[in-house]
């Protein structure tokens, strides 16, 4: 089984990437402050059902044969670094709005496409690929036998670590856009950190598809 330095260590990664600022960060707070804690717990879920489907491949042997296929691999990771720019353009567009404000204005969504939409954004997400096509298989020791089962166990790890961290961001996004409304100079400055942060983001995983 995984020991457990390299499970301290995969949980490690687990937290730095889900505490960097990207697609299920910006979906979540996007959906908890417009709808409410239920949308954005519901839109967790959306995301945590991606996670597994990429634990699965990953445990499956998958991973082998992306990585064995480059232009299958790139297909994945372009595709993610385009959705990263498109979040950054929106982010700093003229007329943009911050995820941090309210927004009255947009459409409520029923609780199957919060859940839907939350799949796909952590399906196309780049560092979910990143963590599991790549990251995720240098932690498994072939040695210690039962392969399948260390990387189901490596994956439900990330999982509960990104359920964690996602869920206290759903329960904290009315109190940090409420702290925010009252200060429109931070919330121009955050725009423009997002939206550099995700074009940075967006340039490494096209340059470096190895880039964690």
């Amino acid at each position: 089984m995984v020991s457990q330095g390299a499970l301290a260590g995969f949980a490690l990664v687990a937290l730095s990437m889900v505490l960097t600022p990207g697609p299920n960060m910006i979906y979540l707070l996007t959906r908890s402050i417009t709808q409410g804690r239920w949308a954005g717990f519901v839109s967790l879920l959306g995301v945590l059902a991606a996670f597994l489907l990429y634990m699965l491949g990953a445990a499956l042997g998958l991973t082998a044969v992306l990585l064995a296929v480059p232009l299958t691999y790139d297909a994945i990771r372009w595709v993610g670094a385009a959705y990263l720019l498109h979040l950054a353009w929106n982010a700093v567009r003229p007329g943009a709005r911050s995820v941090l404000e309210p927004r009255p204005d947009l459409p409520t969504d029923g609780t199957g496409r919060l859940f839907a939409m939350g799949f796909l954004t952590n399906l196309l997400n780049p560092k979910a690929a990143v963590l599991y096509l790549s990251l995720l298989p240098q932690f498994v020791d072939p040695e210690a036998g039962q392969v399948l089962a260390q990387s189901v166990l490596l994956g439900l790890t990330q999982i509960a670590v990104s359920f964690t961290v996602n869920l206290a961001i759903v329960l904290a996004a009315g109190s940090v856009a409420t702290w925010f409304a009252t200060r429109p100079s931070w919330l121009r400055a955050q725009r423009w950190i997002m939206g550099s942060v995700l074009a940075a983001l967006a340039l490494r995983v096209a340059v470096d598809p190895r880039a964690a």
